[in-house]
């Protein structure tokens, strides 16, 4: 079965992981303290150690207490969770955390009982190697079951409980990602026939089967996707699943009511879900992203400067017209601003300009115009935006009044992205959902960026703004 294959492959993380630890530790004091590497210390890759350093022997005690230690953090830091469905990001991001912690540990340790004579720098040392090792690590062992799923080894079998769409997209999900391993062995619903399947999937029989087919003991897992009308026969099929003792997760057919991940309070032991949670409603929160973007909106305008003014200059001298092309554009709470762009097409009538969507080839576009657009030159004005609070640096692209209108009524949920600032750069942006592409494709990256919303996110979307692959794709 499947659950003694992962307790044994987290027993395996738990022993390579010590091991790892203490070499890193090794290697670290290695680096730090002797000769072997003193050509680093000689091109000042890391400076000489200084002072009185302690022995060699009293660095290897101290690893009858780190290891344990950081043990606990990485247990604490969700690395020993199932991962077929967790992405490499998500793997480094937890093993970052947890090697920041561990040293914050280890400098409050020393600082506790008093121990000023272990190398803070070797700590560094220590973290960098170790996390950069352990990454390596997790990797190669992450490609190989990856492999043995592909392959039809590894694999965790699922019977689904209730055919409804969420069944579909369930099902839909699983075989985009076979390295996932999830293998399903049929459907049980009371309304379809034995007849009916999905994408290959058959429904095997009703639900009243259920316990029968427990007791076969042949699924690691079952998935109740019993549709939104069913919900009565929840309460039954969990407690049949308890009783058999599998693993039993709920998918809800409400996810196009309620998002991902809903915030939930306790009314004195009521549970009580929250329809829609946005983390910028916060205060704090919002404070924090002000700050950055008035700090981040005048180092842009400083640095800019420049470069901004010669593009200004080759706009007056290829194209007649204003250098600034200022345009009504919806944002928070609904309230109507003037964005500001550099312009990249022709002067036109603004009845006209405010119906139409630029798109492939657009003959309104200017030759200057087709290049800032396509290195989102253009958008550089809107620092000012950003600086006087119309926008923020992240969030989701403002629209015309006149698109605003028109998708309010057909796109459900469409309005919810204007509880936050729009931004000159957002989550649709860097998947490449931009220009003329599918706008419902586009509203759902932005409400999960309204619903997810976090620095980490922010810094994120910046970073694949200029780096990224996705971010000019359909700039016209």
């Amino acid at each position: 079965m499947i659950k003694d294959n992962q307790k044994l492959l987290n027993l395996m993380h738990v022993v390579v992981d010590a091991i790892i630890i203490a070499l890193s530790y090794i290697l670290a004091w290695s680096l730090r303290f002797e000769d072997t590497w003193s050509p680093l210390v000689q091109w000042r890759i890391i400076p000489a150690p200084i002072g009185y350093i302690r022995p060699r022997q009293d660095y290897i005690n101290m690893l009858v207490f780190l290891v344990p230690c950081y043990l606990i953090i990485y247990y604490f830091c969700n690395l020993y969770n199932p991962k077929r469905t967790s992405s490499r990001r998500t793997e480094l991001f937890n093993l970052i955390k947890a090697n920041l912690l561990g040293v914050i540990y280890c400098v409050a340790v020393l600082f506790f009982i008093k121990q000023q004579n272990y190398a803070r720098l070797f700590l560094g040392i220590f973290a960098i190697m170790n996390l950069c090792i352990d990454f390596i690590f997790r990797m190669t062992v992450n490609k190989i079951l990856r492999k043995m799923r592909k392959a039809g080894k590894n694999l965790k079998h699922i019977l689904l409980v209730g055919y409804s769409r969420t069944a579909e997209g369930y099902i839909d999900r699983l075989r985009v990602h076979p390295e996932w391993g999830y293998f399903i062995h049929g459907i049980l619903d009371d309304h379809k026939s034995t007849e009916d399947s999905y994408r290959g999937i058959p429904v095997i029989g009703n639900i009243s089967m259920l316990e029968d087919l427990l007791s076969t003991n042949a699924y690691d897992e079952i998935a109740i996707t019993l549709s939104i009308d069913e919900f009565s026969k929840l309460e039954s099929i969990v407690t049949i699943c308890e009783k058999a003792g599998v693993h039993t997760k709920f998918i809800p057919d409400y996810n196009h009511v309620i998002p991902t991940k809903p915030y939930t309070e306790d009314l004195d032991g009521l549970p009580i879900i929250h329809v829609r949670h946005v983390p910028l409603s916060s205060s704090l929160n919002n404070a924090v992203k002000r700050t950055i973007d008035v700090v981040g909106s005048l180092f842009g305008l400083i640095i800019l400067a420049i470069p901004m003014l010669i593009v200004a200059l080759i706009i007056k001298i290829t194209s007649p017209g204003p250098l600034i092309f200022k345009q009504e554009r919806i944002g928070l709470h609904n309230k109507a601003f003037q964005m500001y762009k550099f312009r990249s097409m022709r002067v036109q009538d603004a009845s006209e300009e405010k119906k139409a969507w630029t798109t492939k080839n657009d003959p309104r576009v200017t030759p200057i115009g087709k290049f800032m657009r396509k290195t989102n030159i253009d958008e550089l004005p809107q620092l000012v935006n950003v600086l006087r609070g119309d926008m923020s640096l992240v969030g989701p692209r403002p629209e015309r009044p006149f698109f605003v209108k028109k998708f309010q009524e057909v796109i459900p949920r469409y309005m919810i992205k204007h509880q936050v600032r729009p931004g000159m750069t957002g989550w649709a942006q860097v998947n490449g959902y931009r220009g003329d592409t599918s706008i419902v494709k586009r509203i759902e990256c932005d409400l999960y960026y309204v619903e997810n919303w976090t620095l980490w996110l922010d810094f994120k979307i910046l970073f694949l703004t200029f780096f990224g692959r996705s971010v000019n794709k359909n700039a016209y």
